[in-house]
């Protein structure tokens, strides 16, 4: 690191569960983050800011008026622009030395099979039920870590999974991809703006955490937010050994 890396990252090295060599391993890191919204704008402000050393953006969205209740990487006058290149510049605002790609494009498997490998830890950010399914598979074929978000009208949720532990459980084993859930979008359901914040901001810090290897990993077990009464419960998770997609192979 040169001195002014070591100035504008001083408060993380002062932490005996990063210092400089976990700074170091986050100045290495690449990050892809799937959704430039809700989730995607806090969780690529506070990865940028701790000095990810390259974040790749996915998403095919441009910027709403509706988005900017709670896309906090938005501004009014961007909008009509891609939300990553919106995120992007944000992001180089506060901290210009890092590499931001930007793909204006939806995630699909070919995109999936290209950018998981190169990643260090994969961030879903997305409000779709299949997009996440395909996420979690990429992941688990490519055995990248996952942190996984969600957020709909006053709740959130949090799921890490980490396919390079033979004992994590995946999406899948959660969330079988044959089950029938209605697909809820805040655009039909609304969201109170903090939760994505708030969920946002954990996804990056479960990214941190993996990348600098400190603390435990929320593996196996879906955390779940009410903000009506700052509640938090988690249910215990496990994997599935027939589970469709990290499930043993015969």
């Amino acid at each position: 690191m040169n001195d002014d890396q070591l100035l504008r990252y001083s408060r993380h090295i002062l932490l005996d569960e990063i210092g400089i060599e976990g700074q170091e391993r986050i100045l290495a890191a690449h990050v892809l983050i799937i959704g430039a919204g809700g989730l995607g704008a806090p969780a690529s402000l506070y990865l940028g800011s701790a000095g990810i050393g390259r974040i790749t953006l996915v998403d095919d969205d441009a910027v709403d008026m509706t988005n900017l209740q709670r896309q906090i990487a938005h501004t009014t006058d961007r909008v009509g622009q891609p939300k990553v290149q919106s995120i992007r510049t944000a992001v180089h605002a506060i901290n210009p030395g890092i590499r931001i790609d930007c793909r204006q494009q939806r995630a699909d498997d070919a995109l999936l099979d290209e950018l998981v490998p190169q990643a260090t830890v994969v961030l879903d950010c997305t409000d779709n039920y299949r997009t996440r399914h395909m996420i979690n598979a990429a992941c688990v074929r490519h055995k990248v870590p996952l942190v996984a978000g969600a957020a709909i009208r006053l709740d959130g949720q949090l799921m890490v999974m980490d396919p390079r532990d033979e004992n994590c459980a995946c999406y899948a084993c959660v969330f079988p991809p044959e089950a029938q859930f209605e697909e809820v979008q805040c655009s039909t359901m609304g969201v109170f703006a903090p939760v994505v914040g708030v969920m946002g901001t954990l996804q990056a810090a479960e990214a941190l955490k993996l990348i600098a290897g400190f603390g435990t990993p929320a593996t196996n077990r879906l955390t779940m937010f009410d903000s009506r009464s700052l509640d938090w419960s988690s249910m215990q998770t496990t994997r599935v050994p027939d589970c469709p997609v990290c499930g043993n192979k015969a």
